[in-house]
């Protein structure tokens, strides 16, 4: 089985708003099947008052667009609704995909309202899509960012996603898993995501294990027996400091050590953690095994993490679960896909959607990312949205500025440049291989390290800047005075 076979085995071309096929058989009845559309995915809000969000789920995202397509099943569910034209499921029977689509490569860091994702084709098949597009990127970005944050706050400290059995849904625990991983968890309790996406799979025992023996000891000692060269026992199921850490030394004493073996640690799932961290520190340490860590988990996010290492709490590894696989301190993303051009005569007409609400004002126009860098420091500057084929030439000066309060600019010399969307679809052939998983966390770890530290903390980040390019702006503001 591959990495992704198990998503390969559901056609989940249906898997969409409903709306989305009346207006795409209402194109199709209006001669406009085959005019050509612009779509941009983006997000207005980062979860958790970050400074920053990741980038996840393009490879769910090309799975799903390389296998649409409409079963005589689903002709026949829409027949049934006695409001689709029999041309239009013939079309939906010969269905081809047929879009370009470009996105930012997942572990990238991203910001609101810049395209995450650009659609260019055929109206009816850059509306179908999404659904799932929305999703999928959705969902992993959400998870990815959640864990990050988790991660950074550990300060080094390794962090594994415990959080399977919480999830919204199997596929929620399996790409949540996935997703974590990206943000720079170590691993996961969830075994498939091992098999499917080669996430390692980690875990020791629960406490029905030591309930299932006449006692402690003799549970520590049948699980070294089974694992000396892995053996991490539960300490919290009975009394931490007065059974459990004494007979995990016993154990390691009389089972692990006398294997050639060392002991990998304790976990410690309740009570007052940094406290019981301390104290069970002091006793393996006093007991000769200064290298057998603590791992912690229970009830665990960033902010908890944070002030159990402000308290002194001895731990090594943290355990995250239902907070972080459903994030659930904000467990919505927010990403919206809008049109924003169309194709006349192979003319790009730019389209804007306008609001009371500055938020949902839509920038519109095909476009492209940049990401500009200081050379010196390799830290990132800011974000310019251009027109999709303006190039920004750095080795001039270039002025950025805010698209609102027009007056705060900057003129930047010593930068270097870098686009950021890649396209992943061709006309409908996918002409881009997703990276291995580890090449995408270690990708993502490289990318958080070029955010300045001002725009990584938790409290009130430094507001990164997403600019437009002086074009592009002047487009969307003279559409803004038209609609006015």
């Amino acid at each position: 089985m591959t990495k992704t076979d198990w998503k390969d085995k559901k056609n989940l071309t249906m898997l969409a708003d409903f709306y989305e096929f009346t207006m795409a058989n209402g194109y199709f009845e209006t001669g406009m099947k085959d005019k050509i559309a612009y779509f941009d995915m983006f997000f207005r809000q980062i979860p958790d008052n970050g400074g920053f969000a990741i980038m996840a789920g393009v490879e769910q995202l090309i799975e799903y667009l390389k296998n649409l397509k409409f079963s005589e099943e689903d002709i026949e569910y829409f027949r049934s609704k006695k409001m689709f034209s029999e041309e239009f499921l013939d079309y939906l029977r010969n269905f081809k995909f047929e879009c370009d689509v470009w996105a930012i490569p997942e572990g990238t860091p991203i910001f609101p309202g810049e395209p995450i994702v650009i659609v260019r084709g055929p109206i009816i098949q850059a509306q179908i899509i999404e659904t799932m597009m929305l999703l999928t990127i959705n969902h992993q970005s959400l998870i990815a960012t959640k864990a990050n944050r988790i991660v950074r706050a550990a300060q080094g400290r390794t962090v594994m996603e415990f959080g399977s059995r919480r999830a919204q849904g199997y596929e929620g625990a399996i790409l949540g898993a996935r997703a974590a991983y990206i943000g720079g968890a170590i691993g996961t309790a969830c075994t498939i995501a091992d098999r499917d996406f080669s996430i390692p799979a980690l875990g020791t025992m629960a406490h029905s294990w030591i309930q299932m023996f006449p006692s402690e000891l003799e549970a520590f000692r049948t699980y070294a027996r089974l694992y000396p060269d892995n053996c991490v026992l539960l300490v919290d199921t009975y009394n931490v400091l007065k059974s459990g850490v004494p007979n995990a030394i016993k154990t390691f004493n009389e089972e692990i050590v006398p294997r050639g073996y060392r002991p990998k640690g304790i976990r410690i799932d309740s009570g007052d953690i940094a406290y019981l961290s301390k104290e069970a520190r002091k006793m393996l340490d006093d007991a000769g095994f200064p290298d057998c860590q603590i791992i912690a988990s229970s009830g665990l996010d960033e902010y908890v993490i944070r002030d159990l290492l402000n308290q002194g709490a001895k731990i090594d590894s943290f355990g995250v679960g239902e907070r972080l696989i459903t994030a659930r301190s904000e467990p919505v993303f927010g990403g919206v896909y809008k049109l924003v051009a169309v194709e006349e005569n192979g003319k790009i007409i730019p389209k804007i959607k306008v609001s009371e609400n500055v938020d949902k004002i839509t920038t519109p126009g095909f476009k492209q990312l940049y990401r500009l860098y200081d050379r010196k420091t390799n830290k990132a500057i800011a974000d310019v949205i251009t027109l999709h084929d303006e190039e920004i030439d750095d080795s001039k000066p270039y002025e950025i500025f805010h698209p609102i309060y027009t007056w705060k600019r900057k003129t930047l010399t010593d930068f270097y440049a870098r686009k950021l969307l890649v396209k992943i679809f061709d006309k409908g052939k996918c002409i881009y291989e997703s990276p291995p998983i580890d090449e995408i966390r270690n990708y993502c770890e490289e990318q958080v390290n070029t955010l300045w530290e001002e725009v990584r903390r938790f409290e009130n980040p430094h507001e990164y800047f997403v600019d437009l390019s002086k074009p592009l702006w002047d487009i969307k503001n003279e559409m803004l005075k038209k609609h006015r």
